[in-house]
């Protein structure tokens, strides 16, 4: 049976494999980035909004509800992250930071799980990081706002563990996409190497976790997290 998923942050990267994925299984998927759509497929919707927009996200929500009567997944994908020393980081570039990263995810679990409260049914993925707990010079600003969804997401859980609904979190180690583009390559293998698992992560890495929280015999599991590359929280 076909479930109807909301993922943001599809227009590339992993957001962009998600939602191709998912709709290669035979899904409906409903995306949002804050450009035009490079996805084209009949069973795509898609919405140009800043996921930090209020009121964007919650007509986006609606629209969904309205057509497709339920919405079943929420992947909350999207994410900016800015290398930076603290001494060096504009207040602006926090805010933006935590306005994506926190706020964005906060909108959309708040919104999402209205719907799936009177479905009685749902799953929620929220994005971490290992830079939390690696504790990452460089990344302060980037890793507190994953701090704050790895909390999000732990008080959510129990907060909608009455209604079904499971709420947990996948930390991905860098992924080669536009994200970590513009990082030194002797940062990028300083990080490596305080892996377990001494590689960048992949694609099939990060959906397998996703697939895992989302299976419909995880309803049992929720509250977690999970760090690739043998990262412990």
């Amino acid at each position: 049976m076909s479930k109807v998923f909301i993922i943001t942050g599809t227009r590339k990267g992993i957001g962009k494999g998600l939602a191709e994925y998912y709709l290669n299984k035979g899904n409906i998927v409903v995306g949002c980035s804050r450009g035009k759509s490079s996805i084209e497929h009949k069973s795509y919707r898609h919405f140009c909004l800043n996921v930090s927009d209020e009121k964007a996200v919650v007509d986006m929500v609606r629209k969904t509800k309205k057509e497709f009567k339920r919405i079943d997944v929420l992947l909350n994908n999207a994410g900016i992250a800015s290398m930076n020393h603290i001494l060096t980081t504009p207040l602006k570039t926090a805010k933006n930071i935590f306005n994506t990263n926190f706020f964005g995810s906060f909108l959309f679990i708040r919104e999402i799980a209205k719907v799936m409260m009177k479905q009685k049914q749902g799953r929620i993925v929220n994005f971490a990081t290992v830079a939390t707990p690696l504790r990452l010079e460089g990344e302060a600003i980037y890793a507190a706002s994953k701090a704050a969804i790895v909390n999000l997401t732990e008080i959510a859980a129990r907060e909608l563990a009455g209604f079904n609904i499971t709420v947990n979190a996948v930390g991905p180690t860098p992924v080669p996409t536009d994200l970590i583009k513009n990082v030194p390559k002797e940062k990028m293998q300083a990080l490596l190497n305080r892996q377990a698992i001494k590689r960048f992560g992949e694609f099939r890495d990060v959906v397998n976790v996703i697939d895992f929280f989302i299976d419909e015999r995880s309803d049992f599991i929720t509250g977690q997290v999970i760090y690739l590359g043998g990262v412990n929280g």
